[in-house]
């Protein structure tokens, strides 16, 4: 699994995972109970991973989206 994004913003986590299961990826969320058990400040990052074989392409459709710069 590759890491393709990160961020703190709940709504927009949701709409990446749906984006991406969408487009015929399978994205993984890491760190969300992390971030809710520091009490969903913002401490910890959320993460959306992909298998590594999907990465690169996956990459460059959120940035074909205007998700990733």
């Amino acid at each position: 699994m590759e890491v393709v994004i990160a961020t703190n913003e709940p709504v927009r986590l949701s709409f990446l995972m749906v984006l991406l299961k969408d487009a015929g990826f399978t994205p993984v969320l890491y760190d969300g109970f992390m971030a809710a058990v520091e009490g969903s400040i913002g401490a910890i990052q959320r993460r959306i991973a992909v298998p590594t074989a999907q990465a690169a392409r996956a990459r460059e459709f959120l940035r074909e989206a205007g998700e990733l710069f």
